[in-house]
């Protein structure tokens, strides 16, 4: 992995860590809710505690991140040992700064909505950048590891246990809401997820094969599979192009194909994941200016 793309990684990881210590101290703590997180654990053993709410959510993290390190591996464990630390420690911070802990919509219903899709685009931050927060988030990752299990229905399944625990501080009522907020949480989740993941498949039937295969790797340095066609009307013969780029990449194609052969036959359908070689670039994309424009 290059310098650029570890630090990339790691101003990601503080980013999604960051988003979900507000959203944890600011709606699902004055709500007594407690959506499934080790976070939410701490807010319940608070209950019978005398530790802060951080300083609980730090001790848990210390062992869940032994099973993390040897179930999952190490870039995993180790990105997450940085979000276990940081996350006790914004905890921390809000815990100084704001001691008052008042909901901000006056609203347990609002306060789990809010902190439900809030929490769960800091979840999908992280996941992308193959980290976590820590916690319930090492199980999820290693029922998605093992019994290949989506990430939002993990998420959920191992945040429930912890969610039937807001009975303990907290009315029936609540318990539902915890419920909910919980089982909620794992389709925005996975929502988030497949946004961050969405790739365009583009296939292309074109005369001009050759410019457009040489564009494709040269400036987009993104592969390109050829396949022979030919038209069912005059049956001319003619090559077809498939290769998998970004939006982004793909708007920028879009637009040469306009400058190289208006023509050509283009068909483009989403795809949700790309598994193999596909992430790894040999070259920065090359975009001109001009390109950018269309961005």
């Amino acid at each position: 992995m290059t310098k650029n793309r570890l630090v990339k990684e790691y101003l990601i990881i503080t980013a999604g860590t960051f988003i979900i210590s507000l959203t944890v101290y600011f709606f699902m703590i004055p709500s007594n809710a407690i959506v499934g997180s080790l976070s939410g654990l701490a807010i319940v053993i608070s209950h019978f505690m005398p530790l802060s709410i951080s300083a609980i959510t730090f001790i848990l993290n210390a062992v869940l991140l032994v099973i993390g390190f040897v179930f999952i591996g190490r870039e995993f464990g180790g990105k997450t040992v940085y979000t276990s630390i940081l996350l006790p420690a914004f905890l921390w911070v809000w815990e100084v700064l704001f001691p008052d802990q008042r909901s901000l919509t006056g609203d347990p219903l609002l306060d789990v909505t809010c902190h439900v899709i809030i929490v769960s685009f800091g979840l999908a931050l992280l996941f992308n950048a193959n980290a976590s927060s820590g916690g319930l988030d090492i199980a999820a990752k290693m029922l998605n590891k093992y019994l290949h299990i989506e990430l939002g229905r993990a998420m959920t399944m191992a945040g429930m246990v912890t969610a039937f625990s807001a009975i303990l501080i907290a009315g029936t009522p609540i318990l539902v809401l915890s419920v909910l907020g919980t089982y909620c949480n794992g389709f925005v989740l996975d929502h988030f997820i497949n946004g961050f993941n969405r790739r365009k498949r583009v296939c292309i039937i074109t005369g001009e094969h050759r410019a457009i295969q040489e564009f494709i790797i040269r400036s987009l340095n993104r592969g390109v599979t050829l396949y022979p066609a030919m038209g069912g009307y005059n049956e001319e013969e003619k090559t077809e192009l498939v290769t998998i780029l970004t939006r982004n990449e793909y708007a920028v194609l879009l637009k040469y194909l306009h400058t190289i052969d208006e023509k050509a036959f283009v068909t483009v359908s989403t795809v949700n994941e790309v598994v193999g070689e596909w992430n790894i670039r040999k070259a920065p994309l090359k975009i001109s200016k001009d390109n950018l424009k269309i961005l």
